[in-house]
């Protein structure tokens, strides 16, 4: 077991279910008592749990089928893709002035940017997630490992595969998954680029988003999101709506380039901005939900 420390305040709670609304099936398991999927190691698998002890302020990593020599790097990559290295208070402070952003920032000064746990992984959750649901894009990529993933011997907490490499999307046949035929182009036409060293993501930021945008059936939005989960403190998907909605004022949804020059304000801590006004958004629905729920008129039983 290692413990991986951080800077407080920290909000495990947004971290859990905003990775527990994204986790694919038989690759990741989120629930009450944390976080936990399967990794590739040393030509086999491993699995990895992740809890919080805010007491200590410290998240429990433990780690299942890894040699000891491994676990530097999987611990290395859990601090990354749980955002651990974030100084809450110099974000706040420089965030803390814009008008929209300043008040999420003070009602929420633990917000982190939740990661994922492999660049390729994220970049075909990305592709999937395209112009559907969060939900929708979940279960496309269960489809995806189910049809393309490795099969790991060591079963538990109902995981099952790891999430397919480069080389399996290149080479599966993804018909009959309900995945469009140009997203699955796009997976291929990924997995190629990435296999041939066209994209490589431990490139600098800039450079990752032009490879990525060269990729037929990748924008702008799907290479700044990658970015930003992947870690990039920077990163803009000014196309986004709801981040263009909630930056605006009155509800009114500005346009990408407007929100691109009001998100120099942000810099250079765009990202962390993006994840604030998408959790309002999101806060803002349950609200809406929960008034209509209580609002709903009572029907008796016959």
């Amino acid at each position: 077991m290692l413990r991986l420390a951080y800077r407080p305040p920290y909000d495990w709670l947004h971290m859990r279910d905003f990775l527990g609304a994204r986790a694919i099936a038989g690759v990741e398991r989120v629930d009450a008592r944390g976080y936990a999927r399967t990794v590739p190691c040393d030509g086999g698998s491993a699995l990895i749990r992740v809890a919080a002890l805010p007491a200590a302020n410290v998240l429990e990593l433990r780690v299942v089928g890894a040699p000891r020599e491994a676990e530097l790097q999987i611990s290395s990559t859990a601090r990354r893709v749980f955002d651990l290295a974030a100084d809450p208070v110099r974000i706040g402070r420089e965030l803390g002035s814009d008008a929209r952003v300043g008040p999420l920032v003070r009602r929420h000064p633990g917000l982190r940017i939740p990661g994922v746990w492999d660049p390729f992984e994220c970049a075909v959750r990305a592709v999937l997630g395209q112009q559907v649901s969060v939900a929708a894009g979940c279960t496309l990529a269960a489809r995806v490992v189910a049809r393309a993933g490795i099969p790991i011997a060591q079963c538990a907490d109902g995981l099952t595969h790891l999430f397919p490499t480069p080389a399996k999307i290149a080479a599966a046949n993804l018909d009959g998954l309900g995945i469009t035929g140009a997203r699955v182009a796009t997976l291929h036409a990924l997995a190629r680029a990435v296999l041939e060293g066209r994209v490589a993501f431990d490139a600098p930021s800039g450079e990752l988003a032009v490879a990525m945008t060269a990729v037929p059936g990748i924008g702008p939005w799907t290479a700044q999101y990658v970015a930003l989960r992947l870690g990039e403190r920077d990163a803009l998907p000014a196309g986004d709506l709801v981040v263009r909605r909630m930056a605006g004022p009155s509800g009114r949804a500005l346009t990408a380039r407007e929100l691109e020059e009001h998100a120099k304000l942000w810099q250079p801590w765009r990202s962390y901005a993006v994840m604030h006004l998408w959790h309002a958004a999101r806060s803002s629905a349950a609200r809406r939900t929960n008034v209509r729920d209580r609002q709903a008129p009572v029907r008796k039983r016959a």
